[in-house]
């Protein structure tokens, strides 16, 4: 099939499955006699799964290995499950640096709160956020 209409079946642009390409995710497809490249069928079922991998947060890098494993013929659900791990691990640090920001935040937000302005004097630079304020 043409681009445009592998395009079309997968939600994505053309440019971007030529960059999935060269990004080395799809393999290349036979040419036409004109130039035109031709997809197989197959290659939709492989590009849902470069965009499902990516909204679950994989990089580039990370789908490409995945791929490598399927495509040297040996299942990769444990190599997936590792990378899955270790972006929930990452997530959940994230999640508590958030938490903890957020809680910085709110203090900040009351002391805001009970600042006058026309208090501050000319040798401080912000109240709110020096910790002697």
């Amino acid at each position: 099939m043409r681009i445009g209409t592998l395009a079309a079946a997968a939600g994505l642009s053309a440019k971007t499955i030529r960059f999935y390409e060269q990004a080395g995710l799809l393999p290349p497809p036979p040419r036409t006699g004109a130039g035109y490249r031709d997809y197989p069928a197959e290659a939709a079922d492989r590009l849902a799964f470069i965009r499902d991998a990516a909204a679950a947060g994989l990089s580039l890098a990370e789908i490409r290995g995945v791929l490598a494993v399927r495509d040297a013929g040996q299942p990769p659900c444990r190599h997936v499950t590792e990378l899955i791990e270790t972006h929930l691990e990452q997530v959940e640090q994230r999640i508590a640096e958030l938490l903890a920001t957020r809680t910085v935040l709110q203090g900040l937000h009351r002391r805001a709160r009970d600042v006058n302005p026309a208090e501050c004097g000319p040798e401080e630079i912000c109240r709110i956020l020096t910790s002697t304020g």
